[in-house]
């Protein structure tokens, strides 16, 4: 499938240096780019939900060390 990006200047030096760095093309440095952040995105909801959990199941307690 494809998908035109537009650039500026600034992204397009940060794109040459890691594709130049990483020895892989621009495309794959984009491509990459996405699927971290997509990962990063599930990973933080995951823990705000196991976080909210937690608080449901023990906050009582931590108020009360908090207030020691």
């Amino acid at each position: 499938m494809a998908m035109t990006l537009r650039t500026d200047d600034e992204l397009e030096r940060a794109l040459t240096v890691l594709a130049a760095a990483e020895g892989t093309s621009r495309q794959e440095v984009i491509r990459r780019a996405v699927l971290e952040r997509y990962e990063r995105s599930g990973h933080a909801a995951r823990v705000e939900e196991s976080s909210a959990r937690q608080i449901d199941r023990w906050g009582d307690v931590l108020h009360r060390l908090g207030t020691v």
